[in-house]
């Protein structure tokens, strides 16, 4: 079935092949775009050069394989251990489009990665799901719109917040169903700032608004794939230790702007070790033995659980997670996953991190907890999801 919804969906939905000369067109002419993307460019190729490629673009396959792909590829090599793994690629084999729903990491590199694995893995990428939060400049929209990003409109009022979930969701089954391409959505929104992940209900019950009545079979429309994204290193968890004091101290505090665009730069550019994406199986055979009769809050936190526990089985631990969970708990039960000199570099690089941080009244103990957690929740999660 073909859908012929761009004018339906235009408010949020990612860019199509025919706007695309006309994006670039308005980006290259951004004296703010050039701003920020020339250092990073001119880092490996000629500002000319990098322009002469950009405005070739046609469709959003190019703007994929000729900018995205060479651009996520280097950061890769710069600052991971020169590679993304990929494990499972038999769970997704048969190229239906599907709702994967991961854990969140990274403001901009979760989906980034997924859709380079995916591209060369000569598979169609995915549309992403972005907070309106994040479009805090015209080129950064008109960037995310030609990289398939569709946009979940956040800052609305109680009043408008139905109809704009219900436009959202019909965008998404429409994407799935209709367009056959799949959709990235993280499973809360916002990151899990103390790597607790633990998807919301609130996200299944959007997802089904466009057909609100039959709840369990839009659940079973949007063949839902869950993804455990895995970091060894997080570059933000400083920031998001800030945050958590920040919140703690003042009921009031609220990000800026600026604070998500420095999160974004810190995720993009900071090192993170060995990542490692692990497809789930989907959950439509879970979901369709719930029965009929089961009550909507009650499906909705069954369905979130199945997700939860798909992703807790499938996280990669590195040595920091376990040296953090035995911390935690105050015992060695993982103590053969890690060597003296690896549990002392980890109270080194928590040291570190904790010297980046300059706030008023900075809680030490506070903070050193909370970035521990941070890297011993996965294992914890995954332990008491064997149990």
């Amino acid at each position: 079935m073909i859908s012929d919804t761009t004018d339906l969906f235009k408010d949020i939905r990612s860019a199509r092949d025919f706007e695309v000369p006309g994006l670039i067109e308005s980006l290259l002419n951004d004296k703010a775009f050039v701003k920020v993307a020339k250092p990073i460019v001119e880092s490996f190729k000629t500002w000319e050069s990098f322009s002469q490629v950009f405005s070739s673009c046609k469709t959003i396959e190019d703007f994929q394989t000729y900018i995205t792909q060479p651009l996520i590829n280097k950061l890769i090599r710069k600052t991971t251990t020169s590679k993304v793994e990929v494990l499972n690629w038999d769970n997704i084999g048969n190229g239906k489009g599907r709702a994967f729903i991961s854990n969140h990491r990274d403001i901009i590199l979760d989906a980034g990665f997924l859709n380079v694995l995916l591209h060369e893995n000569d598979m169609d990428t995915t549309e992403i799901a972005i907070g309106d939060n994040l479009l805090a400049f015209p080129w950064i929209s008109a960037l995310a719109r030609l990289n398939k990003s569709f946009i979940v409109k956040r800052n609305v009022s109680f009043r408008q917040m139905l109809n704009t979930s219900t436009h959202l969701s019909k965008y998404i089954i429409d994407t799935i169903e209709n367009r056959d391409q799949s959709v990235w959505i993280a499973q809360r929104e916002g990151r899990a700032k103390d790597s607790n992940d633990r998807t919301q209900t609130s996200l299944l019950k959007m997802l089904t608004l466009f057909d609100s009545a039959n709840p369990k079979d839009g659940l079973m429309k949007l063949n839902i794939t869950p993804l455990s994204i895995s970091y060894e290193l997080d570059p933000c968890d400083y920031l998001k230790a800030i945050e958590y004091q920040l919140r703690r101290d003042d009921a009031n505090f609220k990000k800026s702007p600026g604070d998500d665009i420095k999160s974004m730069v810190t995720g993009i550019t900071g090192y993170k070790g060995h990542v490692v994406f692990r497809f789930g199986k989907s959950i439509n055979n879970q979901i369709d033995k719930i029965p009929s009769t089961t009550e909507r809050s009650t499906l909705f936190s069954k369905v979130a659980e199945m997700i939860d526990k798909e992703i807790f089985e499938n996280y990669s631990f590195f040595p920091f997670n376990y040296v953090a969970y035995d911390q935690m708990t105050g015992d060695n039960r993982f103590a053969e996953h890690y060597t003296e000199e690896e549990k002392q570099k980890f109270y080194t690089y928590i040291n570190t991190q904790l010297d980046k941080i300059n706030i008023k009244n900075k809680d030490i103990p506070f903070l050193r907890t909370k970035l521990i957690e941070m890297y011993g929740n996965t294992l914890k999660n995954y332990v008491d999801n064997q149990q």
